[in-house]
């Protein structure tokens, strides 16, 4: 789903670039309330497992691949203002170090990879929340169905935007067809991943999990034939797991992801690739500016052994994505630790 440099015309590009900033300006406020010292560390790795599971592209139709776009997962593990900026990170780093989505079209991108798989994965998440059991499985349940949502959706902003800004003259119906048709099928691949990452996360720490917070109902009891809630329980709920346990476990799966398991990714085109070729769509891709980059094409100029390239810019690249992220959210942790402090609380 990243789009190069050249599918949309300038003016359009502008106009989601402007976009993008506004909702990132957004998210960047909302973040600081979603964030508190347990769940900010929690947001870095997210952008770095979601780095490295975007690196690897399964089969979903003859020639054709599709990888995780990120967004239903990251809004429900760190909520979904953090979300748009993880994913904001990853695009960010693909195209700057990775040559991966034009620079140009780097608004685009954002808006639809993070704004629009956040928003339609965290409001489908939350709507089927209201109305199922408010269990764990529930949630696994419910992140299935978003992340399966949110792919075709991104498809059809795509769509929108082409149709508004498009450099080549294709139908319109075509290219909704065949986006949204293979998006479909990526999304199952989506809801597979996503559903397992957070069943895998909120089976040891259902507390750092955004999507899960208040998931238990209160124990109600009758008195006086009127039903009132019962007292919350004073002891908390024991973690399997340590915060800093979970952190250097999934550091470590993003790591063997990126580095070892990306080799056997598909080497097919991704959704939008195949739609481009063979639509046309391509016709007016330009060169990216970060061609040269000794990262571009996910390799690491000079190292002629095919594996250890694409296994070392993989690490390289979930290490700086995990440093980048949490400096963002480090940052952003402070400022919420000074907005409540007593000096600005009057305490």
């Amino acid at each position: 789903m990243h789009v190069p440099d050249g599918f949309i015309d300038a003016p359009t590009s502008a106009v989601t670039g402007v976009v993008a900033a506004g909702a990132l300006a957004v998210s960047l406020r909302g973040a600081r309330r979603e964030l508190d010292e347990r769940t900010a560390p929690l947001a870095g790795l997210v952008a770095a497992f979601i780095f490295a599971v975007q690196m690897l592209n399964f089969p979903v139709a003859a020639g054709t691949s599709g990888h995780l776009l990120g967004g239903a997962l990251a809004a429900i593990l760190v909520g979904p203002y953090t979300a748009v900026l993880c994913v904001s990170v990853v695009l960010l780093m693909q195209g700057v170090l990775f040559a991966d989505g034009g620079l140009t079209a780097l608004g685009v991108n954002i808006t639809d990879m993070a704004i629009v798989t956040t928003i339609v994965s965290y409001a489908v998440f939350r709507g089927l929340l209201a109305v199922l059991p408010r269990k764990r499985r529930s949630v696994t349940v419910a992140s299935f169905v978003a992340a399966l949502v949110s792919v075709p959706a991104a498809a059809v902003a795509f769509t929108l935007i082409y149709a508004v800004g498009g450099t080549t003259d294709v139908s319109i119906g075509k290219v909704a067809t065949a986006m949204i048709g293979v998006h479909v099928l990526i999304g199952i691949g989506e809801a597979v991943i996503t559903a397992l990452t957070v069943g895998a996360v909120i089976a040891v720490r259902p507390d750092l999990v955004h999507g899960a917070r208040g998931l238990r109902q209160r124990l109600q009891l009758r008195v006086n034939g009127a039903l009132v809630d019962a007292p919350a329980p004073t002891a908390p709920v024991a973690a399997r797991t340590s915060r800093r346990t979970l952190w250097v476990t999934g550091l470590v799966t993003s790591l063997v992801l990126a580095g070892f398991v990306s080799f056997y990714a598909s080497a097919n085109p991704d959704g939008l690739e195949k739609v481009a070729h063979d639509k046309g769509i391509d016709k007016k891709a330009e060169k990216h500016a970060a061609s040269d980059s000794p990262l571009a094409g996910y390799g690491v100029k000079d190292v002629s052994d095919a594996r250890l390239s694409g296994g070392l810019a993989g690490v390289i690249g979930v290490g700086v994505t995990v440093v980048a992220g949490s400096a963002v959210f480090w940052v952003l942790r402070r400022r919420r630790s000074d907005d409540v402090s007593p000096a600005n609380t009057g305490v």
